[in-house]
């Protein structure tokens, strides 16, 4: 799988801090976990600077910075919808963790039908995907600094999963559509 990189050691690192993370928030500790998240996300782009400037892009790194950010996003959204610290106004209602995981549960087995329909996979976020993973992010910043007006920032991201699932669902048909194809003609 080849060695484990400096922007590879960063995406671990963030997968490190998820227990962290929910401790702070089952402990009340919702400033310890805004500072966990805030240190997470800054990570998220750092580990992707990292892996561009100093040319270390692997095939480790474009599966790890995902579920890096899958597991973090998951666990975060679990928490705060769960959570007795969580002021019951800013708490997240079931649908909004139940879409934002959904989402993300039929994009990995999509990946997983293409990559088996057509034996080779390109992991790479769309700008949809990129704006939804920013929102959905910032609706955790938003809770965790108890921004009272949280569930209009949470329903924006909500129609931004939405959009980029279908997005995400799209792009998937049209490979295996080609693939088809390509198949039939040959």
């Amino acid at each position: 799988m080849g060695k484990v990189t400096l922007a590879n050691k960063i995406s671990i690192t963030r997968i490190i801090l998820i227990p962290f993370f929910i401790t702070a928030v089952a402990y009340s500790r919702l400033d310890i976990a805004l500072i966990f998240f805030i240190v997470a996300i800054i990570s998220d782009g750092l580990d992707g600077f990292i892996a561009r400037a100093l040319k270390q892009k692997t095939q480790l790194g474009t599966i790890l910075d995902p579920i890096a950010d899958k597991l973090l996003l998951t666990s975060a959204y679990i928490c705060l919808s769960v959570a007795p610290s969580i002021p019951q106004h800013l708490r997240l209602p079931p649908y909004v963790p139940i879409i934002v995981i959904s989402r993300d549960v039929i994009i990995v087995v999509g990946s997983i039908v293409v990559y088996v329909v057509k034996s080779d996979l390109k992991i790479s976020p769309s700008i949809v995907g990129k704006i939804t993973t920013f929102f959905q992010m910032i609706v955790i910043v938003c809770i965790l600094v108890k921004f009272n007006y949280s569930n209009i920032v949470w329903n924006l991201a909500i129609l931004l999963t939405m959009i980029s699932g279908l997005d995400y669902v799209m792009k998937g048909s049209k490979l295996l559509s080609d693939s088809s194809v390509a198949k039939k003609a040959g």
